[in-house]
């Protein structure tokens, strides 16, 4: 399989809606608030991409008045945001794609800006939501790790040579208009790590896969949480509140009489 950051974050959060959304094709409901946020996104990270290449983007801004705070914000930080890098780099390019073969699956990323100067290698990623309060869970996302593995896999960078920055471009305070950021550092011990990470998770995933594929045995199911009432695959994974309901009506255990309440008269 071609895999991707968001690929293996549901496979390891959810093998069973991995399932449903990648080998079934099964599209989860979003909510009208879900949607305005990726259109946002999708904009927000087109228009960058436009404004790397030398395109005007005036045009677009115009129309949308979120966007245009966004891409100002940018504008205002940008020097802040370029100013680690060299003036003239071996490599500076916006939607730069690497694909790494890896124990017969093809790992895929999608840098948003990729800076190489001779002595290191940045990955700029943008985000159109607030900065979150932890940084410990976006250094677990797979998005973090992947991204630096597979450019010191495929690069002549040393890992502690690369680094990936996330830039987040609204704020949660009402004075606060200035972009945020949050960075990490890579070395040799993280991507020792990663890889043995990632080779658990991809064997898993081929054994998976094998057992779907002859069987028809369908990937794990996670432990019920409360998430699983959210999800849009809920009613096909049994754990929608109704069908929990009926489960409760139609069970067979029988009552005994100390089970039932006394009514007062």
């Amino acid at each position: 399989m071609r895999l991707s950051q968001g690929q293996l974050n549901l496979l390891e959060t959810c093998p069973r809606k991995f399932q449903h959304t990648y080998l079934e094709q099964l599209a989860s409901p979003t909510t009208p608030e879900q949607q305005e946020r990726l259109r946002l996104g999708s904009r927000f990270h087109l228009l960058m991409q436009q404004r790397e290449m030398g395109l005007s983007i005036e045009a677009f801004i115009q129309e949308d008045d979120q966007l245009r705070q966004l891409i100002t914000a940018f504008v205002e930080a940008a020097p802040k945001i370029l100013s680690l890098t060299d003036a003239n780099p071996v490599l500076r390019q916006s939607e730069h794609q690497r694909t790494l073969e890896f124990e017969g699956h093809l790992i895929t990323v999608v840098y948003d800006l990729l800076i190489l100067t001779e002595q290191q290698a940045q990955i700029l990623d943008w985000k159109t939501y607030p900065k979150p309060q932890k940084s410990r869970q976006l250094a677990e996302n797979w998005q973090t790790k992947l991204y630096r593995f597979v450019l010191a896999e495929t690069s002549h960078f040393d890992p502690e040579q690369i680094s990936m920055t996330y830039w987040f471009f609204q704020s949660t305070e009402a004075d606060q208009t200035e972009p945020q950021s949050l960075r990490f550092a890579y070395d040799t011990a993280q991507h020792k790590k990663i890889g043995q990470d990632l080779t658990q998770l991809v064997h898993q995933l081929t054994e998976w896969l094998d057992r779907y594929q002859t069987i028809g045995e369908a990937f794990p199911q996670i432990p019920q949480t409360s998430a699983c009432e959210a999800c849009g695959f809920a009613l096909r994974c049994q754990r929608s509140p109704e069908q929990q309901n009926e489960g409760a009506l139609n069970s067979t255990t029988p009552l005994s009489l100390a089970d039932i309440a006394e009514i007062p008269l």
